[in-house]
């Protein structure tokens, strides 16, 4: 299981429940996207069956000893008091198992409410090792219409010794009935000493100049940082600071930012892209006062609901970005900006 850093709070905090024998029925692992929730929430689950199954666990935290049975078992794949959750991998017209793919197969645009239904003869038999069961949906963000009202039904009357783990990015965004049966337990961006450590564990070949340039780039969020690997997110960031500082008055940036991010090749840059603007906005607030940041944080709030959007509805990639890009050039100074 791939190792967790960082949040030591919310560890502690949910081995104090554990170890109480008072752990609530679901918990909703939340904060920003790569920060390390879906680590967090397995890890989570793998320390509780552990120790409902046996021998005792010596690790600390939520670590479980790599020869305990529990831990064998997840990472086989085959631990049967566990589910877990997520977008479905396509390869024509069949599931590709995690341990088949290649990497060449069609990632499903969301979770189906059939994955949740699924789970009714899972919940509908005792538990094999021991009295206690665990599913993580990760994330629950990614649901398709539907799926959280079958959720909604297994939460209100939820099975005996069965510990919900939801990973959400962005929990306000859910149904206040989800959210009401669930503990929050967020977690946030990790500061640079955890980014480093994280990101040399995963990426043992890189070298302390790649690790720092991913460290920086990844503002928090190892997980991001990774999948962001040898796509320039440096050069990226040089080319919307220029706009965001200079503006655009004549659209030729935006029109060849968004011609590049476009095509086919470029849906990792894309992604990235998304992602990154939001937050760049967000860090030139933070240099103003009065009007000024007033005007960049509407700008950044809709920035933000038009990058999820873009995800959750595969808008058009070039009218998204000139869109978006022509938010960050309304930073700039007045003369940078583009003609009334």
């Amino acid at each position: 299981m791939t190792a967790l850093f960082g949040h030591d709070a919310a560890v502690a905090a949910f081995r104090a429940a554990l170890d109480s024998g008072r752990l609530h029925h679901a918990w909703l692992i939340a904060g920003p996207e790569g920060v390390g929730k879906g680590t967090f929430a397995r890890a989570a689950a793998q320390r509780l069956l552990a120790d409902a199954a046996g021998p005792p666990v010596q690790a600390p935290g939520l670590a479980v000893e790599p020869d305990h049975p529990t831990a064998r078992l997840f990472e086989s794949g085959g631990h049967p008091d566990w589910r877990l959750v997520e977008r479905e991998v396509w390869k024509g017209d069949h599931i590709v198992p995690k341990h088949e793919r290649t990497g060449t197969e069609e990632l499903a645009r969301g979770i189906k409410v059939r994955q949740i239904r699924m789970l009714d003869p899972f919940l509908m038999v005792r538990p094999t090792m021991s009295r206690a069961r665990a599913i993580v949906i990760d994330a629950i963000d990614d649901f398709e219409p539907g799926a959280a009202n079958a959720l909604l039904k297994v939460l209100e009357e939820p099975p005996a010794d069965t510990i919900f783990f939801l990973v959400s990015h962005a929990p306000e965004r859910l149904l206040p009935t989800v959210r009401s049966r669930c503990r929050l337990m967020r977690l946030g961006k990790l500061d640079d000493d955890a980014m480093t450590s994280a990101l040399s564990a995963a990426l043992p070949d890189a070298d302390n100049g790649e690790i720092a340039s991913l460290v920086a780039a990844g503002d928090g969020a190892p997980g991001r940082a990774i999948v962001w690997r040898g796509l320039d997110i440096a050069a990226l960031d040089r080319e919307l600071l220029a706009i965001a500082r200079e503006g655009d008055p004549v659209n030729a940036r935006r029109s060849a930012l968004a011609q590049a991010l476009s095509a086919k090749a470029a849906q990792p840059r894309y992604e990235a892209f998304l992602a990154r603007l939001p937050s760049l906005i967000a860090t030139e607030a933070r240099t103003r006062s009065g009007p000024a940041l007033a005007e960049a944080l509407a700008l950044w709030e809709r920035a933000g609901a038009l990058a999820v959007a873009a995800r959750r509805l595969s808008l058009d990639p070039q009218s998204t970005v000139f869109e978006l890009a022509g938010m960050l050039a309304a930073l700039a100074p007045e003369q940078g900006r583009r003609a009334a």
